[in-house]
């Protein structure tokens, strides 16, 4: 059976057969404009798909050809047509919009890799499982994992000063330091300032944690004081010719 469909855009009419239309679901493709239309919504009368049947014995050829007057436009079986370019075939993507696509997915990946890198002691915390993949990713890189720096969370619980009996010039300085947080936390710097009877300072000194802790703990440290936790404190100090009266000691980090 022989059926007619018209193209919507041009009006050209072209002669089909059903199995034709129902390889690609009624897509067709105008031979004249190009134009790509649902071949089953546009079907002819079935008089007019008689009329071009009659008029026209090569079913192969009049698929391709007009059912207007010859002078009135090109014989479309004469026209050459781009390969993959068919008359059933889909029409190809908009590049321009498949590179755009492309670019904002690699710009996404971009920003979540920034994201990652700058708050990767703030995941860390609230996910302590990707500690350790952050820490392999970061060994990597040339870059480390610390631990949170809230100051306002950790305290000096008691401290003290003492002469050493033992050595002259010598002080001892005891302190108890504790992580108030609910999380671990990078051991603090101690600034501790030696004042005389006017409470003028007489030394300032800054201790950092290898100044503090044991000396075989940087396993210690890189474990950050835990949440709750409490660390002692014990320095021997050289004062020299110095007599302090009093001191201060504070916590920071740089």
């Amino acid at each position: 059976m022989t059926l007619a469909t018209r193209c919507p855009n041009c009006g050209t009419a072209f002669r089909v057969q059903p199995a034709q239309l129902a390889q690609r679901g009624g897509r067709v493709r105008c031979g004249k404009c190009a134009a790509v239309f649902d071949g089953v919504a546009a079907l002819d009368e079935p008089d007019h798909a008689t009329a071009l049947e009659q008029s026209e014995p090569s079913p192969q050829l009049a698929l391709f050809e007009t059912s207007e007057p010859a002078n009135s436009g090109p014989n479309l079986a004469q026209q050459e047509f781009p390969p993959g370019a068919g008359f059933l075939h889909d029409p190809e993507p908009p590049r321009g919009r498949t590179a755009w696509a492309i670019g904002a997915a690699l710009a996404l990946v971009v920003l979540t890799l920034q994201g990652l890198f700058l708050y990767r002691t703030e995941l860390s915390v609230l996910f302590p499982a990707a500690r350790e993949p952050f820490a392999a990713a970061c060994k990597a890189l040339g870059c480390t994992v610390p631990w949170p720096r809230k100051a306002d969370l950790m305290s000096i619980e008691t401290s003290d000063l003492e002469s050493d009996r033992r050595r002259e010039g010598v002080i001892v300085l005891n302190a108890l330091i504790r992580n108030r947080a609910p999380f671990p936390q990078e051991y603090p710097a101690l600034e501790l300032t030696f004042t005389d009877e006017r409470d003028q300072p007489l030394l300032r000194r800054v201790l950092t944690p290898a100044d503090y802790l044991p000396q075989a703990s940087g396993e210690q440290a890189a474990r950050g004081l835990a949440a709750g936790a409490e660390t002692s404190v014990r320095l021997h100090l050289d004062a020299g010719s110095l007599r302090p009266v009093g001191y201060r000691l504070y916590l920071f980090y740089p």
